[in-house]
C-alpha cells in the first residue's frame, strides 16, 4: 500500500477536501456545499451545481431519467448476472477462477459503471430498493478483493496471467478507474460506504505499484487518471493526484509496446503537451484528455490545460461528425484523418460521446466558454440520447449517419457480437455503452447549471428546480419550465421566499437566430454566446428566454469529401434524418434527392423537405462518360425524423446527409 515511501504521502500534503463526502447524504445550499457532483474541481471560473441543487423535473431529459431509473439500470443488472460478469466476483471469492470466469478482460468495469449509475440514481431519488440491490452487489465485489488491495477477476490468480503483465490490453487500471469513480459517486451522494473502503485500498495499491520507483508505465486504456484526481478531490489525499499526474506525464513517451494501429491508438505516440489533435481510439483519447484537464486544474498547470483545449478545438473543427459523434474508423474505434468523416462508416461510439460531454464540462468549468456547452448539447441530443431505445432496454454501440441495408430485428435475449448493428441490441459482448448511458443519465442534473460569486449560469435547458446560495449568502431559487427542444421557450421563475437579486447568465446556442429575452414586458435581442442579465425579481415573477427552433439546412465543409454535394437538416440542437419507412412504398433513401432551394418546413409536429425520388437504372458498368440521371424523377415532399428517434419503427434505411437535386443547385 502507498505508505511512507510515497513522497506526497510522507509530506502529508492534501488537496482541498470535498466536504460533500461527510455525513449521510449530499449537502444542499443550506449545508454550505453542493452534493452529487460527478466533477468537483478545487479551482475554476464556475462552480458546478450538483444533484442536491439541481433537479430535472420533466421534459426530454426527465423522461429519459425516468426510463433509466425504472428500466435501464434493472436491465443492465439482469444482463450482468445472466452473462456471469457479476458472478466473476463470486468465483474469485470462492477460488473458482480462472475456470468459472466469463466475459472479456474488462468485464469488471461494467459492474462498476452500474454501481456508479445506481449511486447517482439513489442520490437523485433516494430509492431504498435500489440501495438494497446496490449494497448486495458491493458486498460481492468486496469479497473478491485481495489482502493487498488488488481487485481484478482476470489476472493474478493461479492459472491466470500475472498482474500488470499486459498493460496494453489488460485493462486492469481502466477497471480500477471505474471502480474509483463509482466510489466517488457514493461519497458525494450518501457518504462513506464499503465500496469507498474497497476503492481506497485499490488506489493505494496503484500508488505503491506505479508510483516513484515502481512500474513506470500506463494503462493502454486511459480512465484511471480522471478517477484518481476525483478521488483525491473527494478524500483530500494528494497522493492520488500525484499518481494521476505521473500517469499523464508518462503517456506519449513510448512506455507501451507498439501495435498494428500504432502507439497513437493509446495516445502513447506524442507527449500530451506536444500533440495538436486528439487521435487514436476515440474513447481512450477522451478519457485521457479528461484526466489531463483534471491534473492541470488541481496543479495550476495552465500549459497542460491549454494543450488539451487546443487539441479538442482542432478535433471539433476537423474530426467530428455533425451529430457530435467522435471516431470514423471501425478497425480501431478511432479518429480518422482530418475531414475523413464518411457518414456510412461513422463509428461514432456512444462512449466517445459520453467522454466528449465529460471533457467539455471540465473545460467549461475552467474557462466559462459557451462553446463547450454547445458541444455538450450536441452530443447529448444526437448521440447519447440516440443510443437507448424508448423503453431503455436496447442500445446502439456505434451510431452511423447512413444505414444502407435493412436489418433483422435482434432477439431480445441474445447477445449481439456486432457493435455496428443497424438496430438497437439488448446487450453486447462488449457492453460499455449501456452502462455509460446509465451513469450519464442518472447524474445528468449536475451538467445543467453553475454558479459564481455574482450569480447563476444556465448551460442546458430542461424543466428543473434549482436551489443554491452564493458565497455571500444570497439565495438563488428558480424554477425552469420548458418543452425544449420541441419548443424554444424557456421560462425562468423566481422561487423561494426572498427577492432574487443576482446576475443570470444564459447560454445562447450557436445555432440560434432571432433569440430574445423577455422581462417585465421588455424584449431584448440576444445573439449566440452568453447573455448576462441582472435579476431583480419578486417570488413568482419570471423572465422568458425565446430561442426559435426553426428547421434549417446545414452545409458541410467542402473538404469533407464524403458528403460534398449534400445537405443536412437541423432544428434547434436536433439533427434530423430521412428513413425509408417515410418514403412512398418504403423506397430506399438512396433514391431521394433534396431540393436545397426550398427551405425545410414544419407541420403536424414533423419537419418536411421537398425533393425528387428517382429510379436508378442498373447497368453492366457503373461508370459513364456523362452524368447519369435518376430516371423518371417524381417530385415528393417527405417527413424527416429526429436522429435520436431513428429505427424506432422497425428496420429501415436511413441517411442524415441528403444529396442535392442537381437540377436545383
Amino acid at each position: 500500500m502507498c505508505g511512507a515511501s510515497c513522497p506526497a504521502h510522507s509530506r502529508g500534503d492534501r488537496v482541498s477536501v470535498d466536504t460533500t463526502t461527510a455525513g449521510a447524504g449530499p449537502k444542499g445550499p443550506d449545508g454550505g456545499a453542493s452534493g452529487g457532483l460527478p466533477v468537483s474541481p478545487s479551482a475554476g471560473v464556475l462552480r458546478p451545481l450538483g444533484l442536491a441543487e439541481v433537479r430535472i423535473v420533466g421534459g426530454f431529459w426527465g423522461r429519459r431519467q425516468h426510463v433509466n431509473g425504472s428500466a435501464t439500470i434493472v436491465h443492465i443488472e439482469h444482463w450482468l448476472e445472466r452473462e456471469g460478469w457479476l458472478g466473476n466476483f463470486d468465483a474469485a471469492a470462492d477460488g473458482r477462477l480462472p475456470g468459472a470466469r466469463r466475459g472479456r478482460e474488462f468485464a469488471d468495469s461494467e459492474v462498476y459503471k452500474l454501481l456508479e449509475a445506481m449511486a447517482w440514481e439513489i442520490g437523485r431519488t433516494g430509492d431504498e430498493v435500489v440501495q438494497g440491490r446496490y449494497d448486495a452487489i458491493v458486498a460481492r465485489v468486496a469479497a473478491a478483493q485481495e489482502p493487498d488491495g488488488y481487485l481484478h477477476t482476470n489476472f493474478g490468480r493461479p492459472g491466470q496471467d500475472p498482474r500488470y503483465s499486459d498493460l496494453e490490453w489488460g485493462h486492469e487500471l481502466y477497471c480500477f478507474g471505474h471502480l474509483i469513480q463509482a466510489a466517488v459517486a457514493r461519497l458525494r451522494t450518501r457518504g462513506d460506504h464499503l465500496l469507498v473502503q474497497v476503492a481506497r485500498r485499490v488506489a493505494d495499491q496503484v500508488c505503491e505499484v506505479f508510483g516513484p520507483g515502481g512500474i513506470e508505465s500506463v494503462c493502454g486504456h486511459a480512465e484511471v487518471e480522471p478517477a484518481l484526481v476525483e478521488f483525491a478531490r473527494a478524500t483530500g489525499e494528494r497522493r492520488y493526484l500525484e499518481q494521476a499526474r505521473l500517469f499523464v506525464e508518462r503517456r506519449g513517451h513510448h512506455v507501451l509496446d507498439d501495435i498494428e494501429f500504432g502507439r497513437a491508438y493509446f495516445q502513447d505516440d506524442v507527449p500530451v503537451r506536444e500533440a495538436d489533435v486528439l487521435r487514436g481510439h476515440a474513447v481512450r483519447a477522451m478519457y485521457f484528455a479528461e484526466g489531463a484537464v483534471d491534473v492541470a486544474t488541481e496543479t495550476g498547470d495552465e500549459g497542460l490545460r491549454d494543450a488539451v483545449r487546443r487539441q479538442f478545438i482542432t478535433t471539433l473543427a476537423r474530426r467530428t461528425y455533425l451529430t457530435g459523434g467522435m471516431g470514423s474508423r471501425h478497425q480501431d474505434e478511432g479518429f480518422g484523418e482530418d475531414f475523413a468523416l464518411p457518414p456510412d462508416r461513422a463509428y461514432s461510439e456512444t462512449c466517445a460521446a459520453v467522454g466528449s460531454v465529460q471533457l467539455a464540462w471540465r473545460l467549461l468549468l475552467s474557462d466559462a466558454d459557451p462553446t463547450w456547452a454547445d458541444v455538450i448539447e450536441r452530443a447529448l441530443f444526437n448521440v447519447v440520447a440516440t443510443s437507448p431505445a424508448p423503453d431503455g432496454r436496447s442500445f446502439y454501440y456505434a451510431n452511423t449517419l447512413h444505414q444502407r441495408e435493412l436489418a433483422s430485428v435482434p432477439e431480445p435475449d441474445v447477445v449481439s457480437t456486432r457493435a455496428s448493428s443497424s438496430l438497437r441490441a439488448p446487450w453486447f459482448t462488449v457492453s460499455c455503452c449501456p452502462t455509460n448511458v446509465a451513469r450519464t443519465f442518472a447524474g445528468l442534473g449536475a451538467y445543467l447549471a453553475t454558479a459564481d460569486d455574482h450569480g447563476l449560469q444556465l448551460h442546458q435547458y430542461a424543466p428543473a428546480r434549482i436551489r443554491t446560495r452564493l458565497a455571500d449568502g444570497r439565495e438563488v431559487a428558480v424554477d425552469v419550465d420548458t418543452d425544449y427542444p420541441h419548443r424554444g421557450t424557456v421560462r425562468i421563475r423566481a422561487a423561494g421566499r426572498e427577492r432574487q437579486r443576482w446576475d443570470l447568465t444564459l447560454r445562447i446556442p450557436a445555432w440560434v437566430q432571432g433569440g430574445a429575452v423577455i422581462s417585465g414586458g421588455t424584449r431584448q435581442d440576444v445573439a449566440p454566446g452568453l447573455a448576462r442579465l441582472p435579476v431583480d425579481l419578486e417570488p413568482g415573477a419570471e423572465l422568458v428566454l425565446d430561442l426559435p427552433v426553426i428547421p434549417r439546412f446545414v452545409w458541410p465543409d467542402p473538404r469533407i469529401d464524403a458528403v460534398r454535394g449534400c445537405v443536412a437538416v437541423q432544428r434547434g440542437p436536433e439533427v434530423f434524418c430521412l428513413e425509408s419507412v417515410d418514403l412512398p412504398g418504403g423506397a430506399d433513401v438512396s433514391r431521394f434527392q433534396v431540393d436545397p432551394g426550398t427551405p425545410p418546413t414544419e407541420r403536424d409536429g414533423r419537419v418536411w423537405v421537398r425533393g425528387v425520388l428517382g429510379t436508378p437504372t442498373d447497368v453492366a458498368w457503373p461508370y459513364r462518360s456523362e452524368p447519369a440521371g435518376t430516371g423518371d424523377p417524381v417530385a415528393v415532399e417527405v417527413p424527416l425524423t429526429a436522429y435520436h428517434d431513428w429505427a424506432n419503427r422497425g428496420p429501415s434505411t436511413m441517411r442524415v446527409w441528403l444529396p442535392c437535386d442537381s437540377g436545383s443547385v
